[in-house]
Parts: C-alpha cells; structure tokens; sequence
C-alpha cells in the first residue's frame, strides 16, 4: 500500500505556484520566512541600503521557493 505525500504547500486552486500552507510545517517556514524579512528591515534599513535589503529579500524568497518546490505540490497552470 503507498501513502499519498502530505504536501506543505497545496497548488494554488487558479494559477501557477502555491497557496497558504495546510501544515503545521508549512506554517512555521512562512513565520520564519516572515520575521526574517522584518529582521532585514532593521539588518539592512531600506532607505539607507536599497540594494541590499532588494539582494536580502530576493535571496530570502529564493529559499522559500526552494523549500515550496520540494515540500508542496508540483506545480502546473491551473484554470480552476
């Protein structure tokens, strides 16, 4: 008998990519993802450092999709 995977992060109903998490799991790298862009503000203050708060952020939302693509479900364009 197999177990169907217990996805993270469900595709989104309309689109391509993810929706809200449905874990427990998923929830915890969304906080984290989340006060680790809040803590960018203070690391690396926007309206001093532009560019490096952008490069912060963009790194930041490289692992999310990261950890998306390997613990959500596969994504694909989704009429509805």
């Amino acid at each position: 008998m197999t177990q169907t995977p217990r996805y993270w992060f469900p595709a989104k109903r309309y689109g391509w990519g993810w929706g809200r998490p449905v874990t427990w799991q998923g929830w915890v790298v969304l906080a984290i993802f989340s006060a680790l862009v809040v803590a960018g503000v203070f690391l690396f203050p926007p309206h001093e450092s532009p560019v490096a708060f952008i490069i912060y952020v963009v790194a930041l939302s490289v692992l999310l999709t990261i950890v998306c693509w390997t613990k959500g479900e596969p994504p694909r364009w989704r009429w509805g």
